[in-house]
């Protein structure tokens, strides 16, 4: 790509536009890139001029190209967004800043840089999609000059491009784009299987190219011969498509019958059926292979008939039948529905359809968890959808697997926590109902219904996983502040002093904000969730007084000496306590690294719990003893895995292949499916550490077929 070519191919889409721009954006990025060189040796300007080229082939506008341009500026010189606005303006700046990685911030792991580099790019996206345009952009021409790179980085971005921006191109719509970054993640990833698969697909090119003339041919002269002018075009599919379809249902190339695809492109909805008519008349279309995605369109406004007939020469062959704005869209996506105005920016059409990204910003300001959003982010962009109605009759997208709480928590955050069960044509369903195309869904709730943990086993939609467990919080916070308050009450009585005084006369408030917490509220609960010590208040309230180390009183004392004497085992300290017994709480099974509580059990020692399970917040405080891990302790703890993922051949296989890797021993493993395409493994595994469990739920979340990894908890 060459600036005068870039230019001309601007010309012949945006006639009259304002070109000195685009000279003035090259020279730029020339200059501050004038010393850097690509990967591959070539100067570093032919990337931006080439990510250019690839903006102008989804026939984006000016600010979009200068924006291409520039791209690399901020993130990889010395330039500021302060440059760009005064020599571009505010809108190019804007842009620039939309598509800058975060890169000048210290993160405590690769994952958490990630998702706030994602965050970054779902909220610029969300006030202008240019910006998600010309990331894929950026993205597709990095994977074609993938080769310069060392062979682990290349895997990493490959792997990166198959998590997120090829989803994401689907999910705008950008057939070409998701073809491309796929083929390309699939030589860097499995170079074998890719070059393997092009000689057998090259070896038969010229039969393969004789069949799509003929089949071409006869479907045009058939569709001429009832008056409907079409064209009509054949190719083969993409490698990766090839490579899923053998991976998933475990065939062999030679097994994999429909390897080429047929479309017919028509002037009106009228002739789309009337020439799927003439296809189903001529050839035996392939039971359940029928999609109508005319009166049902895809979440990214895609529209085409789909269908699968046995053709010529007994071989099975895909047929896609569109009109020319259909054609459009299925081609450039988002990009299609674009419109230009002299002077005045772009504006998206019907960018109501794109309901996902708004539900994606509203769900990552409530996720803070870098895994989880992660986890969220890919749920959304992947997989097949369902759509369902609502009793007025709009029309709603799901993930598959979707139940209907899922749906309730779609409508209203309150609908979703009083959900009883729902009506699915006027027959009554439980919650753990799974959408079904086509499904006209009515919620039924009832006041006395409120949310509990099992149902985050039930939801799919990051939406309705973190209203569940926002709710959950609050109630935790809620019985953390009636625990906290009960533990000072008790512990300021002991030295005489009346919580509700220091209440009455702002002395706790105070005390609060010398502690740097934000109110007093907060301060109770922190002492509920044994996160601050009373004696940090003590100290405050009343300086004079040094208490001694805490002794159990009264129906304490008696409770330890019930539970008996034993060496400390487990690698858990107990304050106070040097020899007791202890036993670990199978409602949340703690493991070193987590920040953990005691509490005295009749008869059975002390219980360790995490800190903030539910169960520790409401047993009684004053069973509560502090407690820590033995930083000498290595003993391997279990700890129970669910992992759902797609049904295919092999999966037990890879998941254990993963496990072992990463050294850990599987005490039980149980499989079933839950759905006709979706199976679920449950593993009991013993691990030594917090931080190794999180290393092999990341581990086990990088193989393609599963869908997520959770740890179960009673």
């Amino acid at each position: 790509m060459k600036l005068d070519g870039l230019i001309h191919r601007v010309e012949s889409y945006l006639p009259g536009a304002d070109v000195d721009v685009l000279r003035r954006a090259y020279a730029f990025s020339a200059e501050k890139h004038v010393n850097q060189k690509r990967a591959s040796g070539e100067p570093y300007v032919s990337h931006p001029l080439a990510v250019a080229g690839l903006v102008a082939d989804l026939r984006l506008d000016v600010p979009s190209l200068a924006t291409a341009l520039l791209h690399d500026t901020v993130e990889d010189t010395l330039t500021t967004l302060d440059h760009i606005r005064a020599d571009f303006g505010e809108e190019v700046a804007d842009l620039v800043d939309g598509v800058t990685k975060i890169g000048r911030i210290n993160f405590a792991s690769r994952e958490e840089h990630q998702a706030e580099n994602l965050r970054k790019m779902i909220l610029a996206m969300s006030r202008d999609l240019r910006v998600v345009l010309i990331k894929l952009a950026d993205r597709t021409h990095n994977m074609r000059t993938l080769d310069g790179l060392p062979v682990e980085r290349q895997e990493k971005v490959a792997q990166e491009t198959l998590d997120v921006y090829a989803p994401l191109a689907h999910r705008l719509g950008i057939a070409w784009m998701k073809g491309e970054m796929e083929d390309s993640a699939l030589r860097a990833l499995h170079p074998e299987v890719y070059h393997q698969l092009k000689r057998m697909v090259s070896k038969k090119k010229t039969e393969r190219e004789r069949y799509i003339r003929n089949v071409q041919s006869s479907l045009k002269r058939k569709l001429e011969e009832a008056g409907i002018e079409a064209e009509v075009s054949g190719r083969p599919k993409h490698f990766y498509s090839i490579y899923e379809k053998m991976r998933r249902q475990n065939l062999l190339y030679e097994q994999v019958f429909d390897l080429v695809a047929f479309r017919v492109v028509v002037d009106s909805v009228r002739e789309c059926y009337e020439a799927l008519g003439i296809v189903h008349a001529n050839w035996t279309p392939v039971p359940g292979r029928f999609k109508d995605y005319i009166a049902l369109p895809k979440a990214n406004g895609y529209q085409s008939l789909h269908t699968a007939v046995v053709g010529p020469d007994t071989q099975r062959i895909e047929v896609q039948i569109r009109t020319r704005d259909m054609h459009r869209v299925a081609e450039e996506g988002v990009a299609a529905h674009w419109r230009y105005k002299d002077g005045a920016g772009t504006e998206l059409a019907d960018v109501q359809r794109f309901s996902w990204l708004r539900q994606m910003v509203e769900w990552q300001q409530q996720v803070s968890d870098p895994h989880d959003f992660l986890h969220g982010f890919k749920e959304s962009l992947f997989g097949e959808e369902v759509w369902v109605f609502t009793p007025k009759g709009d029309l709603r997208h799901f993930p598959q697997g979707a139940t209907v709480i899922d749906f309730a928590y779609r409508i209203h955050s309150e609908v979703g926590h009083n959900c009883t069960g729902a009506r699915v044509g006027g027959r009554l369903v439980p919650l753990r109902y799974v959408l079904q195309n086509g499904d006209t869904i009515e919620i039924i709730t009832t006041r006395r219904q409120t949310p509990s943990r099992d149902w985050l086993k039930l939801v799919v939609t990051p939406r309705a996983k973190e209203k569940i467990r926002a709710w959950l919080r609050g109630q935790q916070a809620a019985r953390s502040q009636e625990v906290g308050r009960a533990i000072l009450e008790r512990d300021l009585q002991r030295h005489g002093i009346d919580l509700g005084r220091l209440e009455s006369d702002g002395t706790l408030e105070r005390v609060a904000l010398e502690l740097g917490v934000a109110d007093l509220a907060t301060l109770v609960a922190e002492i509920g969730y044994g996160r601050r010590a009373v004696s940090d208040v003590l100290a405050r309230v009343a300086p004079g007084v040094h208490p001694a180390p805490e002794r159990a009183p009264g129906r304490l004392q008696e409770l330890l000496r019930l539970v008996g004497r034993r060496g400390s085992a487990e690698g858990v300290r107990v304050s106070g306590l040097p020899e007791v017994l202890i036993r670990f709480a199978r409602c949340c099974d703690p493991l070193p690294g987590e920040d953990i509580i005691g509490f005295v059990t009749r008869g059975r020692g002390v219980t360790v719990h995490v800190m903030d399970c539910p169960r520790a917040l409401e047993a009684d405080p004053i069973r509560r003893l502090d407690c820590v891990w033995d930083g000498a302790a290595e003993t391997a703890r279990p700890v129970r895995l669910e992992v759902l993922v797609a049904n295919e051949p092999g999966q037990l296989a890879a998941i254990s292949r993963v496990l072992a890797q990463a050294g850990i021993d599987i005490r039980k493993a149980e499989a079933r499916t839950v759905a006709e395409d979706k199976a679920l493994f449950t593993f009991e595994i013993l691990v030594h550490h917090a931080d190794e469990l999180r290393r092999v739920r990341r581990a086990l979340t990088r193989l393609k077929s599963v869908v997520r990894v959770d740890r179960l908890r009673v």
